[in-house]
């Protein structure tokens, strides 16, 4: 779907300190999109942190209308971006206009944070960081399963060196959709497939846990009948003492495999997915003593030359990073996803699929 024109006007936040001191101005909010990625991943949490006020949505569905009868309603992102008073505005349009929306944002005055992935190529991330820094504004992307459960549990469990050094990473997020849908994240365009759509998140989450490798091996297949993008792939990541194996497939009707961790000392299996985006889907609200809390049953375990046991899964909170989000605001210090982190991952996206078309492993530049 094209990307709407719409014109581009300065902006200085107008908000006025509330009548308590020590209480700071909220940030007035908007969000352009109102599909899975809004309803489900970040109104739920922008109306739950305190320090964001809601003030706007962009989309064509009259459904927002209903749902959301107070709010200011835009037709498309570029009409938010231009009228709006919104101070943040939270983009979760399709990939493709990502990159646009955030520019026509930044030079209205505005933060940005940006759903993943950041954009589709490193080109337009590199232009986004250098104009984010010219308008000093925050520029921020969502890399929510930073707070997965599983995910806290895993660098928890390399802090304590209990594993020994690591050999060897495997990361999956497979499903079984074995018949393509008919939707844009399924299309040939730009940033469809699902490297584009969970890539970012395993990608992420390998570069927090080890940095940059050295290269990378990729096969990146379109394996369903009729599959117009990327619907497979097998990324290997080489670095000097260890790989890293990141994995999705459309065939998975198993229980899931979601993480394996091998060390000199021992090894970590986890299998299965954080729970708190099912939890969204079926309208529970964030927050409560068992937000984020996975059944025992899905807990991973801990393998080592003299014994075998269970390793309770932390409790996962998307929450946290609205909640640095909204610090890094109020203080403008550095959000808890940099853009810079996130590029990385866009150039490494860009070359796993040269290493996939020209069937070699290629070297990652510095």
């Amino acid at each position: 779907m094209p990307c709407p024109p719409g014109r581009c006007v300065r902006h200085s936040p107008t908000s006025k300190p509330r009548s308590s001191p020590w209480r700071l101005p909220l940030i007035k909010t908007a969000v352009i999109g109102y599909g899975l990625s809004a309803r489900t991943f970040h109104l739920p949490f922008i109306r739950n942190q305190a320090e964001l006020q809601l003030v706007a949505i962009s989309s064509s569905q009259e459904q927002l209308r209903q749902d959301h009868p107070q709010l200011q309603h835009y037709p498309d992102g570029s009409e938010l971006i231009a009228h709006s008073d919104a101070e943040l505005v939270v983009i979760t349009s399709p990939n493709h206009c990502h990159f646009s929306l955030a520019r026509q944002a930044l030079l209205a005055g505005k933060d940005v944070l940006v759903e993943k992935p950041f954009v589709v190529t490193a080109e337009e991330g590199e232009e986004l960081l250098a104009l984010a820094a010219r308008q000093q504004r925050v520029l921020a992307v969502y890399h929510n399963r930073r707070f997965d459960g599983d995910f806290l549990t895993l660098q928890q469990l390399l802090r304590t060196g209990e594993l020994g050094e690591i050999r060897y990473f495997e990361s999956h997020f497979d499903r079984f959709r074995p018949i393509p849908r008919a939707r844009w994240r399924e299309q040939a365009v730009p940033g469809g497939g699902i490297l584009y759509d969970l890539g970012p998140h395993l990608i992420d989450q390998a570069l927090v846990l080890f940095g940059l490798p050295e290269a990378i091996s990729a096969r990146c297949r379109e394996l369903r009948a009729g599959a117009e993008a990327t619907d497979y792939f097998h990324l290997q990541l080489h670095y000097p003492d260890k790989e890293v194996v990141l994995h999705s497939s459309p065939f998975c009707a198993a229980p899931t495999l979601r993480f394996v961790l091998q060390g000199t000392q021992g090894s970590y299996h986890k299998s299965g997915l954080d729970p708190q985006e099912d939890a969204l889907r079926a309208g529970a609200l964030p927050g409560g003593p068992d937000w984020g809390l996975e059944p025992a049953s899905q807990h991973g375990s801990i393998h080592t030359e003299h014994e075998s046991r269970t390793l309770p899964t932390l409790a996962g909170n998307y929450q946290l990073f609205y909640q640095q989000l909204a610090q890094a605001l109020q203080r403008r210090l550095p959000p808890p996803v940099t853009p810079a982190d996130a590029l990385q991952g866009i150039r490494l996206i860009e070359l796993a699929y040269r290493s996939h078309q020209q069937g070699r492993t290629l070297e990652m530049s510095r």
